[in-house]
């Protein structure tokens, strides 16, 4: 068994989760099975290369330089909400 640390939100996050599996299968259900279940979401999501090429996609009549600038503002917004840097 190995701790990890989270944060309040992400806590709350994970317990809500919990209680959508727990009340869905009808067993208790732990931070362990929340997580592994998350993972089997990611992996499977992960693995839908229609998904990823649908998101690669570019979007017409927008740049490149305008999305990324817009992203690195946005990034720069949530750094300053949250206080931190990278």
């Amino acid at each position: 068994m190995v701790t990890i640390a989270i944060n309040d939100e992400n806590r709350k996050r994970l317990l809500a989760i919990a209680a959508d599996l727990q009340k869905k299968s009808g067993k208790k259900i732990n931070f362990d099975d929340v997580i592994s279940y998350l993972a089997k979401v990611y992996e499977q999501d992960f693995r839908r290369p229609e998904l990823f090429e649908q998101f690669c996609q570019p979007i017409a009549g927008v740049s490149f330089e305008t999305l990324y600038a817009e992203l690195i503002m946005e990034r720069k917004r949530d750094e300053q909400r949250t206080g931190t840097t990278r």
